[in-house]
């Protein structure tokens, strides 16, 4: 196997100090695109109401955002390989930028238009008009954050390799940056839009993608880019058969799909929680909105500290049991510690250290990948992996709702708490999670 390193031997780029900045240029990169995602997952939903007022086309657009999103994840491999992975990430966030752009355009014209001002139903009439342009771009800048995402992961394991970084620390500081992002994205964006409004803040998400292309442009080398990357012609069969390859592969690796499986039900649990059981308790209890909001955050932080703790300490940690012991002690708690408890301070502690808990699990999850999908196919798998991981998220507000209505909110949170502790002891029954551990120590352990 050709090292991740290999081509940067030349030029200005052999120097460690522009190796690192290309890894940290990729991290600032991934943060700024993260910033401009959240701070849209905010923006559009609320510019989607006041447009229209209807919660079902605020549900059509939430869906437009998330829907090209997945499928590019899951299709996008064997392009990426095609273009470059440096070129994809950079096409990616620029499409994405002149979407928003745009939509912000579309947004600004129809509340200067012909309905402005006038009778109710002539600017209802223009306030649905403009709906379905916004969605159309929301769902290009979805798929064009798809085909960027596809791209970055497989980059981040090149430049970590090139910088001479354990692939657990650079992991952790990637998936740091994602976490950072989401964290201080979302509550700015609700600053924002009280600033200066909805359509205002996608003209902000625009110039966040701006950032992350002018990053990678400036730090990550061209050579980064075409590391493992496939030559030649891509035709539909050609295509067809470098897609079925990455979904071959995923199914045949045990390990691989017991994680993907594992994700895939935690994230729908984790999506029912946050979208409805945490706010029906903090309604019900008594407490309002703030206490659900601090509790999110709270889950937030905890992540975001646990992600720190897993980049630095993960070369150094046993990669099985701290995922094992890690996904019991931070899955079921927080469900029923809902249910059991009224108390506000003593869910959020419940949270922070849930929170942290899980947060440790993200770099050992992304060495495990980048060790065991071979580079040329990265592109391909990873997306898969993403893809199937996130396919149950659209899903969790729906049975979270469906179970809290049909047995009550301490039942529903009770059952999802064990369905969420029986997925998690997974790594403790199964013979194929001992795969975790490294085979072989890893080269720059020492580094």
């Amino acid at each position: 196997m050709t090292p991740y390193g290999a081509g940067w031997d030349d030029g200005a780029d052999r120097t460690p100090r522009r190796r690192i900045l290309a890894l940290h240029g990729l991290v600032g990169a991934c943060f700024a695109s993260g910033l401009g995602t959240a701070m849209a997952a905010v923006a559009v939903p609320w510019l989607v109401l006041e447009l229209t007022g209807s919660a079902v086309l605020t549900g059509v657009v939430g869906f437009a955002q998330l829907a090209p999103y997945v499928l590019l994840q899951a299709t996008a491999g064997p392009l990426v390989d095609r273009a470059g992975l440096r070129r994809s990430v950079l096409v990616g966030n620029a499409i994405a930028a002149v979407a928003l752009g745009v939509a912000a355009a579309v947004v600004a014209f129809h509340a200067a238009g012909p309905g402005a001002g006038t009778t109710a139903g002539a600017s209802a009439s223009a306030s649905a008009a403009g709906f379905w342009p916004l969605a159309a771009l929301v769902a290009v800048s979805g798929a064009a954050r798809g085909l960027a995402d596809a791209a970055t992961a497989p980059l981040l394991p090149v430049v970590a390799e090139a910088a001479r970084m354990p692939i657990e620390r650079a992991t952790g500081v990637y998936a740091a940056g994602n976490r950072g992002a989401l964290l201080v994205g979302m509550p700015l964006g609700g600053a924002l839009v009280a600033l200066v409004g909805a359509g205002g803040v996608l003209v902000v998400d625009a110039l966040a993608f701006c950032v992350a292309v002018v990053i990678v442009a400036s730090v990550v080398p061209a050579v980064a880019g075409r590391q493992g990357g496939a030559t030649g012609s891509l035709g539909l069969r050609t295509y067809a058969h470098q897609l079925a390859e990455g979904m071959r592969f995923l199914r045949t690796d045990r390990l691989l799909l017991g994680i993907v499986a594992m994700v895939a039900v935690t994230n729908l649990l984790d999506e029912a929680l946050t979208s409805v059981l945490l706010p029906v308790w903090a309604s019900d209890r008594g407490h309002g909105s703030a206490a659900f909001g601090l509790i999110g955050g709270a889950l937030g932080l905890g992540a975001l500290i646990g992600v720190i703790l897993g980049a630095w300490l993960g070369p150094r940690l046993p990669r099985w049991a701290t995922y094992a012991i890690c996904t019991v002690l931070s899955g079921a708690p927080p469900f029923f510690a809902l249910a059991a408890w009224s108390s506000v301070p003593a869910v959020l502690a419940v949270a922070v250290v849930c929170g942290a808990l899980g947060g440790v699990l993200n770099p050992i999850v992304g060495a495990v990948q980048f060790e065991r999908i071979p580079p040329r196919m990265h592109a391909r798998v990873l997306g898969a992996v993403k893809a199937s991981a996130w396919v149950g998220i659209p899903f969790g507000s729906l049975v979270g709702g469906a179970l809290t209505a049909a047995v009550g909110l301490t039942a529903a949170l009770l059952l999802s708490g064990a369905a969420m502790l029986l997925m998690t002891l997974a790594p403790f029954v199964f013979p194929a999670w001992r795969g975790l551990d490294r085979q072989t120590p890893p080269a720059l352990a020492g580094s």
